[in-house]
């Protein structure tokens, strides 16, 4: 490296985007060994604050790196960041400034600002352990921390991350760090999306001369990843902070895809700070302040400081009771089919027994209370037995449905960060290769060879053994946590839905109340989530022939034949599921037709349900009632229509999915012509908005996504579900789309729902989508359709197919396209 230069402080060139010059400050004081020193601050230059964010930047970055938060602080709030000497527009002291050093300079600037009331430190990237020095020294000011992708220990166990070891040898950090503006470069190379060209040369604005990349050089070398370095003690010191701040409020902030700070280092944060709120956004990555908003949710969660968000723990019989009360019983609990005949079987008395054995087996082998088991097990027996084994040791199981495919359940799995993983040969094997975290727990008994190939720590065969001889733990209450299950992902990345066992136990209580659930009912599950409901009421199920993570693929044979299998009453099915079942009822024999005769309901949901595919479909079940409950992962159910009340409701402005069920409130957020909802919450007539709920069996939060449970809960204790809907004159719901899809015109918003239902209601088109084209003020509606034609390619529809939308639907419509598929 070459020799340390002085230079000083200055301000910032004007015309840096994003940046006002009105921020910048010079500040000078006398840093520890008494020398005058000018650093460059940003500063809103609040008077008398309420309260003082303290932002601290990390290598390679500079005070620019905060700029949005100081664009958007309310009123009563201060927010400053300094630059550290020698970085950014702060002054070049030609001195070597260690760790303890920067601390000691932070305390210097902090105490000429004048800052004296509350403090919320707020920090990225090494930025992290200066912050906490300093928040060591200071804890009467501190009101609160905020870190993003940071650490303060680097585990023995695991190699620090590469970037980090690779910058910092000595054969290349020279020519990367100092000479060149190579650190600097790659850094912002991290930010996900790219950078525009004026930002990125906003951060290297500081940074263009060679010798005033000096310390950038030195703040790589300063990370103390061996024990005798001379910041170690320093970090060491830091790591004590941490874990002496108790119950003091904290904000996690993480990037779910960074390359330097991985999930690993927000594990030990939360280690440290068990009480602290997580926000992890997968597809952030190294830049968090640059790739997500991180002023939205800093100061939502400043503006809570003090209160205490409301928690639903409603008592019941725990989830396994079901099992518990068939315990004694010779009858099938699950029936796996091959084809229209049954396959595997297994009785409650032995489903009771294998869920002990496997509870007291996973609880030996070190399994405890609150960890996490991702289940990559395919509905049936297997699945059900580690489902209701985790419940009753108080092991939270992690959900992902497979059709996500391998790239969203890596994004899933990453972020729900399970202990442990039980799965099939299939599953293992892709958590191998794709590096899924959790100790690897196969459902069959690998070879020797290959369960060292696949990284197995252990097998179900091996759990029961261990079992057999064991006791169960005592069992979880109803505030613990119970499951966490993903979204579908179909409106953006799959969130994790996390439920305790209160609120899991309530959803299958309103269940068996809603439909009247009894010991004589008898359960086939072609809807993946309620294969695993059956045992939890006590009722024998059968999972069909079919490959869950694609609906269509549900034929009339293979659900009659799991209808017969087990003499069902009811029946559960999607949608897609249905047009399948409906397309394929002309194979069936009349011995699988007849099963279908015992079945008194049938349930579809998963998606919008029309009256016309219940008609369609309701010639195979004609002693059923054919109902559509409503609702969502975070709660089910919210409202339930029979295909009758479908009928008297009629047409309307989207599909009527009836009146909520009881224990459950709905309420509209009312949207203006700008998509934009407001509060109150009402229930008036025909107002449409995003359906607000409240229910004991509604989700508790979702899973380290702090901002986005908060948003989704306003008002405190409601769930936004994101849908649009009103209520009508008779109290009842409609549901008319997305939030995420309404279409903003000219003339005030368009719901796509009733457009589409419209448009499907014409001969010859089996799907379609309403869209908005053009600039959000200004959208034309145009309808996209898929067509009974196998060979009709994507383009303008002919006249008389676009006549014919036009004229269902009743609407202006500024064009009809056609594609292959949906």
């Amino acid at each position: 490296m070459s020799s340390r230069q002085t230079a000083p402080a200055t301000f910032p060139p004007s015309g840096l985007a994003g940046l006002e010059r009105s921020w910048s400050r010079l500040v000078s004081a006398s840093d520890v060994d008494g020398v005058l020193r000018t650093w460059h601050v940003l500063d809103n230059g609040v008077v008398d604050p309420d309260l003082t964010l303290l932002c601290v930047h990390g290598n390679p970055t500079w005070s620019y790196l905060w700029r949005n938060v100081v664009a958007a602080a309310p009123e009563g709030i201060r927010v400053v960041a300094p630059d550290h000497l020698d970085m950014g527009f702060s002054e070049r002291t030609g001195t070597l400034r260690r760790l303890r050093r920067r601390i000691d300079d932070l305390e210097s600037v902090v105490a000429e600002l004048g800052i004296t009331g509350p403090v919320v430190t707020v920090a990225h990237d090494w930025g992290g352990p200066i912050s906490l020095g300093w928040a060591g020294r200071n804890r009467d000011q501190l009101a609160g921390i905020v870190l993003m992708n940071t650490a303060v220990y680097q585990p023995p166990s695991s190699p620090a991350p590469a970037l980090i070891r690779i910058a910092r040898s000595r054969a290349v950090l020279g020519t990367l760090a100092e000479r060149t503006l190579g650190f600097v470069n790659g850094t912002l190379r991290l930010a996900r999306p790219r950078l525009s060209k004026a930002v990125q040369g906003a951060y290297k604005a500081p940074y263009r001369a060679a010798g005033r990349r000096t310390a950038i050089a030195e703040f790589v070398a300063d990370i103390p990843l061996e024990a005798e370095h001379p910041s170690m003690p320093a970090l060491e010191a830091v790591q004590e902070t941490v874990d002496d701040l108790g119950d003091l409020p904290a904000l996690l902030i993480w990037g779910g895809s960074d390359p330097v700070f991985s999930d690993l280092y927000l594990d030990d944060l939360r280690e440290r700070l068990p009480h602290a709120d997580v926000h992890r956004r997968g597809e952030a990555g190294h830049l968090t302040p640059e790739d997500i908003d991180i002023a939205g949710p800093i100061f939502d969660w400043v503006a809570d400081l003090g209160s205490t968000p409301e928690r639903t723990s409603p008592e019941s019989e725990p989830l396994w009771s079901g099992i518990e009360r068939m315990r004694d019983a010779d009858i099938p609990a699950v029936v796996e089919m091959k084809g229209a005949e049954a396959g595997r079987k297994i009785t409650f008395a032995e489903l009771a027994a294998d869920v002990d054995r496997v509870g007291a087996g996973l609880a030996a082998k070190g399994v405890g209370k609150g960890q996490r088991v991702s289940l990559l097990i395919p509905p049936g027996i297997d699945l059900t037995v580690c489902l209701y084994a985790c419940w009753r040791i108080g092991a939270a199981p992690v959900i992902v449905d497979a059709g996500l495919g391998a790239k969203g359940m890596t994004q899933a799995l990453r972020s729900a960060a399970p202990d442990y993983l039980i799965g099939v040969d299939r599953a293992i094997a892709a958590s191998r290769l794709l590096r899924w975290p959790g100790k690897r727990i196969s459902v069959e008994n690998p070879s020797t060879g290959k369960a060292g190939a696949l990284g197995v720590w252990s097998s179900l065969p091996e759990i029961r053994a261990v079992g057999d001889a064991r006791e169960l733990p005592e069992p979880p209450e109803a505030g613990d946590p119970a499951v966490v299950v993903f979204t579908s992902g179909a409106t953006g990345p799959a969130k994790g839905v996390a439920y305790n066992h209160g609120q899991a136990q309530a959803q299958r209580d309103a269940l068996m109340a809603l439909y009247g659930i009894g010991e004589a009912d008898r359960l086939v599950a072609a809807f993946a989530p309620f294969a695993l409901y059956g045992p939890a009421m006590g009722m024998p199920s059968a999972v069909p022939d079919m490959d869950v993570t694609r609906p269509g693929t549900l034929t009339a044979d293979a659900l009659a034949g799991a209808a017969a299998a087990i003499d069902a009453t009811m029946v559960f099915a999607s949608p897609a599921a249905l047009v399948n079942v409906d397309k394929t009822a002309g194979d069936l024999t009349p011995r699988l037709r007849t099963a279908l005769l015992e079945v008194r309901l049938l349930m579809s949901a998963g998606a919008p349900v029309s009256g016309e595919l219940l008609r369609r479909v309701s010639h195979l079940v004609p002693n059923a009632e054919l109902h559509t409950p409503y609702g969502m992962t975070e709660v089910l159910p919210v409202a339930d229509i029979s295909l009758a009340q479908i009928e008297q409701a009629g047409r309307g402005k989207g599909v009527c999915v009836g009146e909520p069920v009881p224990g459950v409130e709905v309420l509209i957020s009312p949207v203006d012509d700008h998509g934009e909802t407001s509060l109150p919450l009402v229930a008036t007539p025909e107002v449409s908005g995003e359906i607000c709920i409240r229910a004991a069996h509604a989700r508790d939060h979702y899973d380290k996504l702090w901002a986005t449970t908060r948003a989704a809960s306003q008002p405190s204790g409601w769930h936004r579900s994101g849908d649009i809907g009103h209520l009508d004159e008779s109290g009842r719901l409609w549901v008319e789309g997305r939030m995420v899809h309404i279409i903003k015109t000219a003339n005030g918003v368009v719901t796509p729902v009733a457009i589409e239902h419209a448009a499907e209601s014409v001969t010859g088109v089996a799907q379609a989508a309403a869209v908005g084209v053009g600039p959000s003020g200004t959208q034309q509606v145009v309808v996209v359709v898929v067509t009974d034609d196998p060979d009709r390619s994507a383009d303008l529809a002919d006249i008389a197919l676009t006549d014919a939308i036009r004229a269902a639907v009743d609407f202006d419509i500024a064009a009809v396209l056609t594609v292959p598929a949906l």
